[in-house]
């Protein structure tokens, strides 16, 4: 039996899982096709990695581990939708849920102070952040547009704000003492191990990372930010966006670099409040109460303070607020700041959203301004003031003529800042850290403070390698120009440079046009070209790929979500991504709130086609290749009659979607030629569907406006979020007699 293993995540793709699975499952076995689920939601990986303390019935298996055994298998094939990349906030939100389920899990210790508390935190450490990704990515990233998603972006074109040639939008960022401008870089000539040690100034020496293997051909970086450079920094940043009367917003990745951006993050916290914490910070730290968690932290535990500190502590919150420059919103009518949570402002997708809408962010008072981004490390901070200065200089982007800009992405075996998590540390005593190999010969070294941030990198031949072989193939096949974002000028990029112009060498490139470029000169050319209406291939490291396969499509085509997101397994399987989840849980209120869930499923289609051709090819199922070629012609249908979730609450959502798309699809299978026995099948259900529109769009419209309960926004009852995404009766019974 053919088998697809289809992810179970969290919030809104989670809950278009109860809508669309059943569809899948029913369609798939048609071709012999098993749809198998496997949980690797935030809630199931918490509930897996801590079974010692729950009951029989409430134990479950590690999925992401099973999951990344099978990614380096050739028969895998895995659809994965977008996850939570846990926040603390959120991390501790999801075990409060989960305790109020019943489930007896300990407590996240802030400061543990024993063993126990030591263990557990570093269980849930491995489980907050980017913790799956890394584990599923056993190959490199190929995300593009397909043609017919352009095709209807340049139909349909979303809105895009004006720019004004005095926009006061920029970027600010560090011009020294960053990860950028520290960063130390070697080539690992043999295989062996490395370790991470701090020898403090007395000469002893702390090991921060036990020796681990590397190989031959490896990139090992090391690197340091500097606490009071960074300091010095944000306190001119502080004052640069008052006296410039801009917004103040700090964009960090506080979810994939889950231990070196939450602790910036905290510095902007204490940069922005800093009368607050040179008043108050022992007695906050004292109660455990730590800015990187963000404001809303601090003020959900003032009622552990005594009195008169919590007088205090509001009082010049609100001094903050009222003295300092305006800070951009993350909702404005609720006044949730973007120093609320570090989740809530993410750089790949705050900063495209910001470019669309003129340059704007929210201010406190409801309305748009302009904005002063803070990007402290300045590793690709420049490509964003590159495409500000562009939108300046020749205005908005427009969607109905602007070319497309493909991504290839090194990210395999947790390549670049994936392979950090371990390797990050905030320092605590001044010393110098060195990279060693088994020899005890240092490899790299740095100077450092105590706070300073202090990191190393890895990334393995192999992956490098591949990444070169898809760039070439890309290019061959899309006859478009590729550009790898590398700054010779970078330590760690200088290396891959020359690892890129060697392996070049192993393929054809005759007649491709393949350049090398810093990420600043590569985003000049690239909106050059968009803007002609031509086409480009960017290729890039991991951190990068983030950024971008967020910014060319959210301008491209009003979000990353419709990006077809392929992962060549190098052991020969299938990794099939189904695009962002940043508005996720915008999504999820309105369904608790409105029963209206307006999720739009097109990156689950897409990757479900690329699934069943993958299949087909790999195992000789000529079915699921049937299944692939009318899945993308339904696909095609539903973008031309337009039946995308609308944002209103009574008319069209997800669940609605997900009708037009089965009947379409039932459709073309109906009519294929291919498979007369399958079209056979499949008649009476595209005339069933078809017939009984009226009534089944009517029963998906009669729920919608009132609340509903799911019984858990982590860890939701199956049976009530079943009950609720699967409300026409209709359309289940259709879709049974077909399973």
């Amino acid at each position: 039996m053919s088998k697809i293993i289809y992810t179970h995540t969290d919030e809104a793709p989670m809950l278009a899982t109860y809508s669309f699975l059943p569809i899948i499952e029913a369609f798939a076995s048609t071709a012999g096709v098993e749809v198998e689920t496997r949980d690797i939601s935030l809630a199931g990986r918490i509930i897996s990695v801590f079974g010692d303390y729950l009951t029989p019935e409430q134990q479950i298996s590690d999925a992401l581990a099973e999951l990344g055994e099978l990614a380096k298998k050739p028969e895998a094939n895995i659809i994965k939708l977008p996850n939570i990349s846990a926040s603390i906030p959120q991390l501790k939100a999801a075990i409060a849920e989960l305790q109020g389920q019943g489930y007896n899990l300990p407590d996240y210790p802030d400061n543990p102070s024993s063993d126990e508390e030591t263990a557990v935190r570093s269980r849930y450490d491995k489980i907050k952040g980017s913790a799956v990704n890394p584990v599923l990515r056993e190959g490199n990233s190929d995300r593009r547009a397909p043609l017919s998603v352009k095709n209807y972006a340049r139909q349909n074109p979303h809105s895009m704000g004006a720019w004004s040639a005095d926009s006061k939008t920029n970027v600010a960022t560090m011009t020294a003492d960053d990860f950028r401008s520290n960063e130390k870089s070697v080539v690992i000539e043999a295989d062996g191990t490395i370790a991470i040690q701090l020898v403090r100034e007395d000469g002893s020496v702390k090991v921060l990372k036990k020796p681990f293997p590397v190989l031959a051909g490896e990139v090992i970086d090391g690197t340091v930010m500097r606490a009071a450079a960074l300091d010095e920094f944000l306190k001119a940043q502080v004052a640069r966006a008052k006296e410039e009367g801009v917004l103040f917003s700090a964009h960090l990745k506080a979810t994939m670099m889950k231990v070196s951006d939450p602790i910036i993050f905290g510095h902007v916290v204490k940069a922005y409040f800093a009368e607050l914490f040179e008043t108050y910070g022992k007695q906050l730290a004292a109660a455990g109460i730590s800015p990187n968690n963000g404001l809303a932290a601090i003020l959900s535990s003032l009622e552990d303070l005594p009195e008169d500190v919590r007088e205090g502590v509001q009082a010049l919150i609100k001094k903050g607020l009222d003295d300092g420059p305006a800070l951009a919103m993350v909702d404005s009518d609720k006044g949730i700041t973007t120093l609320n949570v570090p989740s809530d402002v993410i750089v790949d997708a705050s900063m495209p959203a910001m470019i669309r809408s003129s340059g704007h962010m929210w201010g406190p008072d409801g309305k748009e301004a302009d904005t002063l981004a803070v990007l402290p490390d300045s590793s690709y901070a420049g490509i964003y003031q590159v495409v500000l200065d562009d939108c300046r200089a020749h205005g908005a982007f427009d969607p109905t003529t602007m070319g497309t800009v493909p991504n290839v992405g090194l990210m395999a075996q947790a390549a670049e800042e994936y392979g950090s998590h371990d390797k990050t540390f905030e320092i605590q005593e001044a010393g110098t850290v060195q990279i060693v190999d088994g020899s005890g010969n240092v490899l790299v070294e740095h100077q450092v403070s105590e706070g300073d941030i202090w990191r190393a990198c890895q990334t393995k031949d192999l992956p490098i390698r591949d990444w070169v072989k898809l760039a070439v193939t890309r290019a061959r096949a899309s006859k478009m120009p590729a550009v790898f974002w590398l700054d010779e000028t970078r330590a760690h990029d200088a290396n891959l440079i020359a690892k890129v112009r060697e392996y070049l060498n192993d393929h054809d490139t005759e007649g491709l046009q393949i350049e090398i470029m810093s990420p600043e000169k590569a985003t000049a050319f690239t909106l050059e070209r968009i803007r002609k209406g031509e086409d480009t291939i960017s290729v890039s490291g991991n951190v990068l790929r983030d950024y971008l396969t967020d910014l060319f499509p959210i301008l491209e085509l009003g979000t990353s979500a419709k990006m077809l997101s392929v992962v060549p397994l190098m052991n020969g399987g299938g990794l099939f991504e189904t695009g962002a989840g940043g508005s996720a849980p915008k999504h999820v209120q309105q369904l608790l709130n409105e029963n209206h869930l307006r999720w739009d499923s097109l990156g689950e289609f897409l990757a479900l086609a690329v699934s069943f051709e993958h299949l087909a090819t790999t195992t000789n199922n000529a079915r699921a290749q049937v299944l692939a070629d009318t899945l993308d012609k339904a696909t095609g249908t539903f973008l031309l009659e337009n039946k995308s979730p609308s944002r209103r609450a009574g008319e069209l959502d997800n669940r609605g979607s997900h009708y037009f798309l089965a009947r379409f699809w039932a459709e073309e299978l109906a009519k294929q030629t291919e498979d007369a026995d399958l079209a056979a099948s499949f008649a009476a259900i595209a005339k069933e569907l078809s017939s009984n529109e009226e009534t089944i769009v009517g029963e998906l419209a009669a729920v919608q406006g009132s609340p509903v309960d799911i019984g858990g926004y982590y860890n939701p009852d199956d049976a009530k979020a079943s009950a609720v995404m699967r409300p026409s009766a209709t359309l289940n019974r259709v879709i049974a007699t077909l399973g």
